[in-house]
């Protein structure tokens, strides 16, 4: 086993450990499964507290050890070392809300002039520009014809490069509600294949999507704004509809998510036991009440709004659309505030594909606009994330977790909008981006 030993030694040291690593670099790149990631600042997401001159262990694609303060550094044998500079480390981070195969370019009618196999390749970039952005892990909450299944599997085994994914396959709801297709006349007779109308369906529909891959459960409580022929508060599926899904969905271990805008809607899915509520834009004093009581998580995709009121319609979102987009915007920000000042679990969500993939990262300054830190809004999108997933392999640069690390120049503790501008992406002991000035 290679020799490899976390200390704290005196900054006289130093010279000793970098002409050890100079000399073994090279073996240890063509090894492949250690390393070690060096910074001036770490943010820890579990206690909410900068660290200073951080330098993380990395083995077999997990964090061996962190070690930190004025004196700490690592020495070791037979590693490669990323020495970032003045930079800040952060867990990879994490979109709980994504449509990977959404290009958002193509909207209304004018997805239809491409082949149904399009949006599974232009699937790939947008998986890799994701990753690229720092998002190691995203939650796809509803994909058409299992694109974001069939993405998850050649990522996980290396055939294209992208985040760790949840796949929810295909999202449902009522017949003619949001997740249904709503775009079409009836000789088109097209529809979503898991419509759930009863108790019963909702229950089959589980287990149907479970089958061919989804790691969670997408329900559609309520209507939407890119759907047609539905209104966002509009209730579309009943609580006994709900419960039957969640206690399914419970029964086989799988958690689920809920769209829901209206309040209603919102009440009724806590109540079933959702576990996290997307979009949440109607959101009452009760929704907010429950929220606490029921321990379920908020994910609120406060952004896009200023990406599809600026370009919808010159991408073809239909007006009906822009709209509700647009009654809905500043009524969803302001319940976020009130939300978050309530003490509600906030989660990170952007709906990406509604806007373009990659700009995951500029919500986090409409979230510190409408009332979190930094700070929070980062917590949001790791440890929160992860909690909310139920894993405890990612969210945080801790011992035993996946070496899921990104970082930034500066400090987004004090500029959040320094993560839109990520120059270093390490999923599972890989890198996968690094711009450092050499």
């Amino acid at each position: 086993m290679r020799p490899s030993l976390l200390l704290m030694l005196s900054c006289s040291a130093t010279l000793a450990a970098a002409s050890v690593a100079a000399h073994s670099q090279e073996a240890a790149q063509s090894r492949g499964d250690a390393s070690v990631v060096s910074a001036a600042r770490m943010l820890d997401v579990l206690s909410g507290r900068m660290l200073e001159n951080v330098h993380v262990l990395i083995e077999d694609g997990r964090i061996k050890q962190v070690a930190h303060g004025k004196d700490a550094f690592i020495l070791t044998t037979d590693i490669t070392r990323y020495d970032l500079g003045d930079a800040t480390l952060l867990p990879g981070l994490i979109d709980m809300h994504v449509h990977i195969d959404s290009d958002p370019t193509y909207s209304g009618y004018s997805y239809l002039q491409f082949s149904d196999r399009f949006w599974s390749a232009v699937s790939v970039a947008h998986a890799q520009k994701t990753l690229m952005a720092g998002f190691t892990t995203i939650r796809n909450l509803g994909s058409e014809d299992w694109n974001d299944v069939g993405l998850q599997q050649a990522i996980d085994e290396g055939k294209v490069v992208g985040p760790r994914i949840v796949p929810a396959g295909y999202a449902f709801g009522a017949t003619g509600g949001h997740c249904d297709s709503t775009y079409f006349p009836p000789s088109m007779n097209d529809r979503n294949p898991y419509n759930a109308d009863s108790p019963e369906e909702a229950r089959k529909s589980v287990r149907a999507v479970r089958k061919y891959g989804a790691q969670v459960i997408k329900l559609c409580a309520t209507g939407g704004v890119f759907s047609r022929n539905t209104e966002p508060g509009q209730q579309q599926m009943t609580y006994a509809e709900m419960k039957a899904a969640v206690d399914e969905a419970q029964m086989w271990g799988v958690k689920v998510a809920a769209h829901a805008h209206g309040a209603a809607g919102i009440r009724d899915a806590i109540r079933a036991g959702v576990g996290t509520i997307e979009h949440a834009s109607l959101l009452d004093d009760e929704g907010i009440r429950l929220a606490k009581q029921y321990g379920a998580w908020l994910s609120m995709d406060i952004y896009n709004t200023d990406y599809t009121q600026a370009e919808g319609k010159k991408n073809g979102v239909l007006e009906d659309n822009l709209r509700k987009d647009r009654e809905l915007g500043d009524i969803q920000r302001e319940n976020f505030r009130r939300a978050h000042q309530a003490g509600v679990k906030m989660v990170f969500g952007t709906d990406a594909g509604i806007y373009p993939h990659g700009d995951n990262a500029k919500q986090f300054a409409v979230m510190v606009r409408y009332g979190m830190t930094p700070t929070q809004a980062i917590q949001s999108a790791t440890i929160n994330a992860a909690d909310a997933l139920g894993r405890s392999d990612i969210g945080a640069i801790e011992t035993g977790r996946f070496a899921d690390i990104v970082a930034v120049s500066g400090n987004p503790a004090q500029d959040v909008t320094l993560l839109e501008r990520v120059t270093f992406v390490m999923k599972g002991g890989v890198v996968e981006k690094d711009e450092r000035v050499r």
